[in-house]
């Protein structure tokens, strides 16, 4: 048991609980921005194409409704809704990623001098550039022994 406890201090010491949390809350919000995006701005031109109908509404009815049996009916307008929010998260997702490691790349470069080189990229950066000139060195005087 004192173990499991040990771990989880460690695990919530190391920021992993805290970014986890921060991207559960930013994903929260953002599933917020793409159900209204989707519902009020994608689906309502959509809906025009289908005679004013909502999406949400469309399905197709197995059983009519009687008198005391309910309707028996496939909701594929919802999937449709949960199919387009899906496509518009996907999206937004890869824009974002590809835009973020567009920045890291130029940070991981440490020749260009716009982004600011992170301290352990620039040292291994430079132990590549010396251990390249060593082999050039090595190289040169195995030459002139042969």
């Amino acid at each position: 048991m004192k173990n499991f406890i040990q771990e989880f201090k460690d695990f919530a010491i190391k920021g992993n609980m805290i970014d986890m949390a921060i991207g559960i809350i930013i994903g929260t919000a953002f599933n917020k921005v793409v159900n209204v995006l989707v519902k009020k701005i994608v689906l309502p031109p959509l809906s025009l194409l289908t005679a004013g109908v909502q999406f949400s509404e469309r399905k197709y009815v197995l059983r009519e409704a009687a008198d005391d049996i309910e309707e028996v009916a496939i909701g594929y307008g919802e999937l449709v809704e949960v199919l387009l929010d899906f496509a518009i998260i996907s999206f937004t997702i890869f824009l974002v990623i590809k835009f973020m490691n567009r920045f890291r790349t130029k940070a991981e470069d440490p020749a260009n001098l716009e982004e600011t080189t992170p301290k352990n990229i620039e040292l291994l950066a430079n132990l590549e550039q010396l251990m390249k000139e060593q082999n050039e060195i090595l190289r040169n005087n195995k030459e002139l022994d042969s």
